[in-house]
């Protein structure tokens, strides 16, 4: 379980500041380590990882603002059951990996939506009013495949599907998303990620639409009524680098995390006045953090 485990760690804190990877590794100009060798590693058995980052993103979505947010986490394995975070959440998985053959992920996820709640730079945006937060909790199911250029790489499938609980958009997202992950030696490794988020009409609505003006924006910066409708609203890219400071990943300990990434807004997400007058399709992310693990 050990070396299966570890991908997943990394894995895991990649999501919590959106992010993903795993890990496994072999020192360059040394003879390649087999997943043997990873036996008695802190990843067998029951094992957590604290952590914490930041991330320097846009004040909301489809913004051209951006602002400094920190990133709690926390990651583990408890009697079989997987703890992964999410942004602003977490997934459970019920289903124990193996360190040969496909793996299968399944269980619940959930996580909080604060997009448009605090923090809106944008003064026209802002006079248009604030959101209610949403507690999105639903599915998540997912398959991963080791071994696809060399011993320790892996290439992973994954979909969320949440719905709104609170009653603040009433809506349902789907998000799905592709992990390629390497070892660059034993105590780093990096991982590429391609997602998507596809919104039903309620979602849309909530976030995109923009109603008559309130009297209070100035009639020279008043937006022009829009009525969103669902689809996808966003697709993305994202590079993550994880270290270990001991140099070596098996063994627990403090390691750091570097990610930067690319999203671009699409659809009525990217035609809505908030984004195509007042901000922009195109949303950049860098981030950072810390974790220790026992």
């Amino acid at each position: 379980m050990g070396t299966f485990s570890m991908r997943n760690h990394i894995l895991g804190v990649a999501a919590a500041i959106t992010l993903a990877s795993p890990l496994a590794a072999q020192d360059p100009g040394n003879e390649p380590q087999t997943p043997e060798s990873y036996e008695g590693t802190v990843y067998d058995g029951d094992w957590m990882t604290l952590g914490a980052g930041a991330i320097l993103n846009p004040s909301y979505d489809g913004s051209d603002d951006y602002v400094i947010s920190p990133v709690p986490f926390v990651q583990g394995n408890l009697l079989g059951v997987g703890i992964n975070p999410r942004g602003a959440g977490l997934a459970l998985d019920f289903i124990p990996d193996g360190d040969n053959g496909v793996n299968v992920n399944l269980g619940v996820a959930a996580r909080l939506n604060r997009n448009r709640v605090t923090r809106i730079k944008d003064p026209v945006v802002f006079e248009y009013g604030k959101l209610k937060s949403s507690i999105m909790v639903g599915p998540t199911a997912g398959l991963s495949f080791p071994h696809v250029l060399n011993p320790y790489d892996s290439l992973s499938f994954n979909a969320d599907v949440l719905f709104d609980v609170s009653g603040a958009s009433k809506g349902t997202e789907i998000d799905p998303s592709v992990t390629y992950f390497t070892p660059v030696s034993k105590g780093a490794a990096i991982s590429f990620s391609l997602s998507a988020r596809h919104v039903d009409d309620k979602y849309a609505r909530y976030y995109y639409s923009v109603p008559v003006a309130p009297a209070t924006v100035p009639v020279a910066d008043r937006l022009p009524v829009f009525n969103a409708s669902g689809g996808f609203d966003k697709v993305g890219a994202t590079l993550l680098a994880g270290v270990d400071f001991d140099g070596d990943l098996t063994n627990g300990g403090l390691a750091g995390f570097l990610l930067g990434g690319y999203s671009k807004m699409i659809g009525d997400a990217a035609d809505t006045p908030f984004t195509s007058i007042r901000g922009s399709d195109s949303q950049w992310l860098v981030g950072a953090g810390l974790a220790y693990t026992f």
